[in-house]
């Protein structure tokens, strides 16, 4: 579907995969999700992200990143159980270590919960230099749910995107503050153990000189005449 496209979403649960073709250069990319009502967010709880994975009334979940073909972040969306306050369920991406215009590939599916059949897909392929995005939004109209493709791109990064729907960046808004992403850390391993140190040497043995022989024995003295 094309930017500012929408469509009706005909299952009463959905999952929301955000795939792109990762690499040595690729920033890695993050799903997140803004329950709105009114059009701004009621508090931080209503902030689906990696360091908030569940939503308080459990219809938003972070589900986590998988890798194959594709990489893959994932969220979950039980519509049914989302509250009657909230209007629209807002799908973004933010990118860690560069902008959505070294991203190949991205875009936003709609899977059916129950069977995995895709409702909706949206390709974002015109990125430069942003470093969050709107890529989709789910919204109610007369008691029924919608997707819509978004594709609003944000050059100040998910703070930024965050500051607009109500979260406080830099003491803006009365919502508290928007967590920073944990800096990303390989795996821990214990240093190998230090190799086993030698036997001390012997001490050589200490030469001591021999006692030198004259080369020619001296002179015998004449015998002692025994007639004086």
């Amino acid at each position: 579907m094309r930017k500012g496209m929408n469509v009706p979403v005909p299952a009463s649960a959905v999952r929301i995969e955000l795939s792109w073709r990762g690499g040595a250069r690729v920033p890695d990319v993050d799903a997140s999700a803004l329950l709105l009502a009114g059009g701004k967010v009621r508090s931080d709880v209503d902030f689906v992200f990696y360091n908030q994975a569940q939503h308080s009334s459990g219809a938003v979940r972070h589900e986590g990143k998988h890798a194959g073909a594709e990489v893959t972040d994932s969220l979950s969306v039980n519509l049914a159980q989302v509250e009657p306050a909230i209007e629209t369920i807002l799908l973004a991406a933010s990118a860690d270590g560069g902008t959505f215009g070294q991203v190949p590939g991205l875009h936003i599916r709609v899977l059916d919960a129950a069977g995995g059949a895709e409702l909706d897909r949206f390709d974002s392929d015109n990125a430069s230099v942003e470093t969050a995005f709107v890529l989709g939004e789910l919204y109610r109209r007369q008691g029924a749910w919608k997707f819509r493709a978004a594709g609003q791109g944000y050059d100040t990064g998910l703070g930024g995107l965050a500051t607009d729907y109500g979260i406080t960046v830099d003491g803006r808004s009365q919502a508290p503050p928007t967590p920073r992403r944990p800096p990303r850390r390989g795996p821990v391993t214990a240093p190998p153990p230090p190799p086993p140190r030698p036997p001390p040497a012997a001490a050589p043995p200490v030469a001591r000189p021999r006692p030198r022989r004259p080369l020619h024995p001296p002179p015998r003295p004449p015998p002692a005449d025994p007639y004086g």
